[in-house]
């Protein structure tokens, strides 16, 4: 297995992932599993590439089997869902840490192929993608669909997300998850 951060040649595997777990293109089967719900475009993840460094990825003999996306919230900013938690980010209370737009980014969405799942691949591409992002934050945050238990298990079980709460958008729930980026770092070094 090879971490990475993608490049432009990088896209068309990516974007094959991210359609088999995209919740407009999944397979009604796989659902229960974990999914992801923002769609994108190639030009989208060009400018997640070139302007932020923040795709992520895993290939394992020549395909991409998983990624993670993390960008600062500028690069988030142009979807609603963001601007959302843009505006909230003030009223954060996280261990009396003030979490603002220039101290933290936003990580996700995530997919891993069914085929790895259950491995080390969550971990290590997720630590991969904190360990470059720590460079330019402090924290990092992200959410999770109440209706999505399988990637909340994962990221509050196998990752140690903290839990900061829950908020509604859109007529639907969410957890708020994040963590202190060089905290993190050293308590997985530890182990």
């Amino acid at each position: 297995m090879q971490y990475k951060i993608a490049d432009l040649n990088d896209i068309d595997g990516v974007l094959k992932l991210h359609a088999k777990y995209q919740i407009d293109t999944i397979k009604d089967e796989d659902k229960k599993d974990g999914f992801v719900t923002t769609p994108f475009s190639k030009e989208e993840l060009t400018s997640l590439i070139e302007e932020e460094k923040g795709l992520f990825i895993a290939i394992d003999d020549g395909e991409v089997v998983a990624y993670v996306m993390s960008a600062s919230w500028q690069f988030w900013s142009k979807w609603a869902m963001f601007a959302f938690m843009i505006e909230d980010l003030p009223n954060i209370d996280y261990f009396d840490k003030e979490i603002t737009v220039e101290n933290s980014y936003q990580y996700g969405p995530i997919a891993i192929d069914k085929r790895v799942r259950s491995t080390d691949v969550l971990p290590n591409i997720f630590n991969f993608a904190m360990t470059h992002m720590a460079k330019r934050f402090d924290y990092m945050i992200t959410f999770v669909n109440k209706i999505n238990p399988r990637s909340f298990e994962a990221h509050t079980r196998k990752l140690n997300l903290d839990i900061i709460k829950e908020f509604e958008y859109n007529n639907n729930k969410y957890w708020e998850l994040g963590c202190e980026c060089t905290v993190y770092l050293r308590k997985i070094k530890e182990y």
